[in-house]
């Protein structure tokens, strides 16, 4: 693999017997990637869903900010914020079925909040690679499945936007739910973004 981050990975990972083996892939694997590029790892394995199950203590050593599954892939893909390296993806050839949008409750404000900065991680990169037919689209899909949610009215015109309208957003749901979601992750993706050069707004 010959790659220092995604042997760390796969030394993690492969404590697990019904991990087979951890492949690199996509940008990362290529040598295209930019600076803001997430990480993308193949994880194989018989034995999905025993993995799945163990996949928050397997990767505890990594120290993620935030981990959870990908709401709207068709594959089963195990999304990580972590500290200094940003959006790492775990796929596993793992049909699953997208879920609706985001319903917002005291137990998922949280889980809400992970998703959308991961989401604008995710987002920025894109921009900053110049597919902006792509942001466009993931914007309309960010608004219906959670900015929406929240109460914000219109579909976002660009990354900060998004930004700019999620933050009250935030703010509102958690007066009326009486919660202060950590802002640990949103402050590394903003402090990954500053670093770059990517401004974002709401902050």
């Amino acid at each position: 693999m010959n790659c220092p981050f995604a042997e760390r990975v796969t030394s993690v990972l492969s404590r697990h017997p019904g991990i087979g083996a951890v492949v690199l892939v996509g940008s990362r694997a290529r040598g295209e990637a930019a600076e803001l590029s997430d990480w993308d790892l193949k994880v194989e394995t018989s034995a999905f869903r025993p993995v799945a199950a163990a996949l928050p203590a397997l990767v505890a050593p990594l120290k993620p900010l935030a981990q959870q599954w990908d709401r709207l892939s068709e594959h089963a893909c195990y999304m990580l914020l972590l500290p200094g390296v940003g959006k790492v993806d775990l796929i596993f050839d793992e049909p699953c079925k997208p879920k609706p949008p985001w319903v917002v409750r005291l137990t998922t404000l949280p889980s809400i909040d992970d998703h959308f900065w991961d989401w604008t991680l995710w987002l920025a990169a894109k921009d900053r690679a110049g597919k902006q037919a792509l942001v466009r689209s993931e914007l309309k899909k960010m608004h219906e499945h959670l900015l929406a949610p929240l109460g914000v009215q219109r579909v976002s015109a660009g990354v900060s936007n998004a930004v700019t309208a999620y933050t009250p957003a935030r703010a509102g749901a958690e007066r009326r739910l009486g919660v202060a979601v950590p802002r640990a992750v949103e402050n590394e993706v903003r402090r990954l973004l500053a670093a770059c050069g990517f401004r974002l707004g709401g902050g």
